[in-house]
């Protein structure tokens, strides 16, 4: 069964939208989890514009499952990372200008500071995953710098405006998967997934988690967060059914 982590990030952005103490991820993190979630995401970014440094703290306290950070290779970032000690962390790539995150982490181009940062990470004993897009090339580097799991971005499939696009980026997901687990590399998939498209990816050989947001908290403002992850727990266990 292909896991579930459910990122609480916009949560948070109704929170801050006015500054204000509610709505808390961190109690959505405990409805997420009582309605089956097999993790908790959250992306600590560097402007702060959604989750803040209390509630990685509080959900290091109170997530009893596993408890994944998504973090730029900023030091401050690592440092408090590497203090709050999650189960994971996954290095994204992160632009102050973006509504969300734009593309994979270039790790071939940035070798030097992924490998510093996950050097820190594993040190603290934090497992670590790398956000990249589906290339070979990006997937080979991931392995040279000893990553025990990768986070295939989907954006492409999700976005795909045609059935023949869709089909040819689902194609290219499968090949990087097949790939990633050749060179020994736990397969991570998301962005941009909701509770159609998420069907398909699900029955790729060989994906072991998902990462999903947007989707569950939209549809948790309207039929409350335990359902929402409930409702893509089925989908995805449909789909691999």
């Amino acid at each position: 069964m292909i896991r579930l982590g459910v990122n609480i990030d916009h949560v948070a952005t109704v929170r801050q939208a006015r500054r204000a103490l509610e709505p808390d991820p961190v109690a959505a993190a405990v409805l997420a989890i009582l309605g089956g979630a097999d993790g908790i995401t959250v992306h600590l970014r560097e402007d702060r514009r959604h989750i803040q440094d209390r509630d990685v703290r509080l959900l290091r306290q109170v997530v009893t499952t596993l408890l994944n950070l998504e973090l730029s290779v900023a030091d401050e970032i690592v440092g408090i990372a590497c203090e709050v000690k999650p189960d994971q962390a996954t290095l994204v790539p992160e632009r102050r200008e973006e509504l969300t995150t734009e593309g994979g982490l270039d790790v071939v181009t940035h070798q030097a500071a992924v490998a510093k940062a996950m050097e820190q990470l594993q040190a603290a004993g934090i497992a670590v995953a790398l956000f990249i897009d589906p290339d070979l090339r990006q997937i080979e580097v991931a392995k040279i710098l000893g990553a025990k799991a990768i986070e295939i971005q989907t954006a492409s499939y999700s976005e795909a405006k045609t059935l023949t696009t869709r089909q040819q980026q689902l194609n290219t997901l499968q090949e990087a998967t097949d790939y990633a687990r050749q060179h020994g590399l736990h397969v991570h998939m998301g962005h941009g997934l909701n509770y159609e498209n998420v069907r398909e990816v699900a029955q790729i050989p060989g994906v072991e988690e998902f990462n999903i947001g947007h989707s569950i908290v939209s549809r948790a403002v309207l039929v409350g967060m335990e359902r929402a992850v409930r409702e893509m727990k089925d989908a995805i266990r449909e789909a691999r059914a």
